[in-house]
């Protein structure tokens, strides 16, 4: 499996008009892809910025190929999420899943 990274920063007055656009946009989207495995929508924020972390993981980097087209490298960023950020990452970083463990929940 691959997780593929990515960052974006927001303004503190819009902190909730990127993740609705990953919610209501990107993940819809993702879903479509054969190979998408999942993802999740991380946010730190800051005294003068919200930062969101996307992390995407796909079975192959011929799924993410379908998704991001030749150049894995280069992020995604739709205009409606460009206009949701005051900046975003340009490229992004891929890792190889080594190992993942779940816990259950103790009752």
């Amino acid at each position: 499996m691959i997780v593929r990274t990515w960052r974006g920063r927001a303004a503190p007055a819009q902190p909730d008009d990127y993740p609705e656009h990953f919610r209501f946009t990107v993940l819809p989207a993702l879903k479509a892809i054969k190979g998408f495995r999942g993802a999740q929508l991380l946010r730190h924020d800051r005294p003068d910025e919200i930062e969101f972390l996307v992390l995407t993981r796909w079975a192959s980097m011929d799924a993410i190929r379908a998704f991001a087209g030749e150049n894995v490298d280069q992020a995604v960023v739709e205009p409606d999420a460009a206009a949701a950020l005051v900046s975003f990452d340009t490229t992004v970083r891929h890792y190889e899943v080594i190992e993942e463990a779940t816990v259950r929940a103790r009752k």
